[in-house]
């Protein structure tokens, strides 16, 4: 396969949740990236890339039905069950292991990756020097997967999580009863569990309060992981955010409610109400909190580091903020997106 060189810095949260015995993965809720380049997935079942230093055998890209984003490499699942990587692989993190068959899903880290396999194991390949690529035993049962900077989380059907990797923050010491988890996610040094009581459980480096959940700490149903802070969805429709607040990420706009989903940046935010409209906030250094008029008609968003994206009722997806690299230059066709995620300086759809 031929590579890409996707420059990258700042991992943050890939967000999985186990809903209706399904495995949603949303990543771009708070994975970060430096890049150069692009890939986007159509209805169509391929790729579509653009932007300097992309470079993949698009025949290699047939029927993808999932997409994941590390600090310098992708990740493509097709229907077939087997996974296509390309990007930066110094440290083997674009060598799927054989047999590269029967995945599910699969996950990103900083410079490793993680596939889960119809039969519940999970495979992880890639830099491996805190131990992030060492899948406990026993090796089973395991239902959504997230990759973090340097550690990595399951999550089993039992409801318990399971976490490797370094630990040098507690990033890896989920406390109190390890049961009855619905999501988890991973952001840079810290990680987040979402319960089935719709409370969250917070691990990892604190610095900035990023593990402190205000109270009432109930009702969530999404989470989200960033750099240095945290979000969370409530049933109301309320967001709460927490953790460093220097440039405002934390303080949600008013009025504080109609929400349906989030999506966390580096240091901004974008939330989705339920009329169809984006309301972005805070650090807005290249206009990423700047939606293009008219405001409406959205179905799904994605923040990445300086620029965000959108995309609307009809397929289609609407950039804004920095496009120093072509983030926000789209492709043509631009039509019959139905998900996008957005990397540091780089996206998917």
């Amino acid at each position: 396969m031929n590579r890409c060189n996707i420059h990258s810095r700042f991992p943050g949260g890939v967000h999985i949740m186990k809903r209706y015995g399904l495995i949603v993965c949303l990543v771009s809720l708070g994975v970060f990236l430096l890049g150069t380049g692009v890939a986007l997935a159509q209805s169509t079942g391929y790729v579509t890339v653009w932007g300097s230093q992309v470079s993949v055998d698009l025949s290699e890209l047939d029927d993808v039905q999932a997409v994941a984003c590390g600090w310098q490499h992708s990740l493509a699942l097709e229907s077939d069950g087997t996974i296509v990587a390309w990007g930066y692989s110094m440290d083997n993190q674009c060598d799927v292991p054989e047999p590269n068959e029967d995945f599910i899903a699969v996950a990103a880290g900083g410079d490793h990756s993680l596939g889960l396999k119809s039969d519940g194991t999970v495979v992880a390949w890639g830099r491996n020097d805190f131990g992030q690529c060492d899948v406990p035993e026993p090796n089973e049962n395991f239902v959504a997967i997230a990759g973090g900077h340097e550690h990595s989380v399951g999550l089993k059907a039992d409801g318990s999580i399971v976490t490797w990797g370094r630990n040098h923050y507690g990033q890896c010491d989920f406390n109190g009863p390890n049961r009855d988890y619905v999501a988890v996610a991973a952001g840079y040094d810290h990680s987040l569990g979402l319960k089935t009581d719709g409370t969250i459980v917070t691990c990892g480096d604190n610095n900035y309060g990023q593990c402190d959940v205000p109270e009432p700490n109930v009702d969530f149903i999404a989470i989200g992981g960033g750099y240095r802070h945290s979000l969370g969805l409530k049933t109301d429709g309320t967001i709460v955010a927490w953790g460093d607040n220097f440039d405002g990420q934390c303080d949600v706009p008013a009025p504080n409610e109609g929400f349906t989903k989030i999506a966390v940046g580096h240091d901004h935010n974008l939330a989705l109400k339920i009329d169809g409209t984006i309301v972005a906030w805070e650090y807005n250094t290249s206009g990423q909190c700047d939606v293009p008029a008219p405001n409406e008609d959205f179905t799904e968003i994605a923040a990445g580091a300086g620029h965000s994206l959108g995309i609307k009722t009809d397929g289609t997806v609407v950039a804004w903020g920095s496009n120093i690299y072509g983030q926000c230059g789209l492709p043509f066709p631009n039509e019959d997106f139905v998900r996008v995620a957005a990397g540091y300086w780089h996206q998917l759809g």
